[in-house]
């Protein structure tokens, strides 16, 4: 079996990996691409945002309790199997540079220099998934190939 590559997973935006875990309006999408696109690489981060979207997610009664536990074990199952990019200077102060750039969160921004870094900043055709309109202008235009390919803002 051949071994994968940082810069050949796909990089998962917390926003997609919510989308593999809770069902939502886009889960069929986001399970499509899952399939589509083979080994996974998170942040280091994504788990803790990914469980702040399913409390917010419970508190506004969107999911159940028993969904919300459901989409915990997902999780935990995801992030134990992706390659996880680590917190570093590199991926902070390249953040810090996305931010003056585009306009993003500087959480979004954490997540873009983290596939960044993953890639060593060669992102031409690396697959970026991201259902969030504005991360995903921004990685499309740092080069990666963003899923799903169009989003409405």
């Amino acid at each position: 079996m051949k071994s994968v590559t940082g810069a050949e997973r796909a990089f998962w935006d917390s926003s997609g990996i919510v989308l593999l875990c809770a069902n939502q309006r886009s889960t069929a999408i986001a399970r499509r691409i899952r399939i589509q696109t083979g080994a996974m690489a998170i942040w280091w981060g994504t788990p803790l945002e990914v469980q702040s979207a399913f409390h917010r997610l419970r508190r506004e009664r969107f999911l159940s309790q028993a969904e919300l536990a459901i989409a915990l074990k997902r999780l935990s199952f995801i992030s134990d199997a992706a390659l996880e990019v680590s917190p570093s200077e590199s991926v902070r102060d390249l953040a810090a540079s996305l931010l003056a750039e585009h306009d993003l969160r500087a959480a979004d921004g954490l997540q873009l220099a983290a596939a960044l870094v993953l890639c060593r900043e060669h992102p031409r055709n690396r697959a970026f998934i991201c259902f969030d309109a504005k991360l995903a202008d921004a990685a499309n235009a740092a080069g990666f190939s963003v899923l799903p390919a169009t989003l409405t803002p």
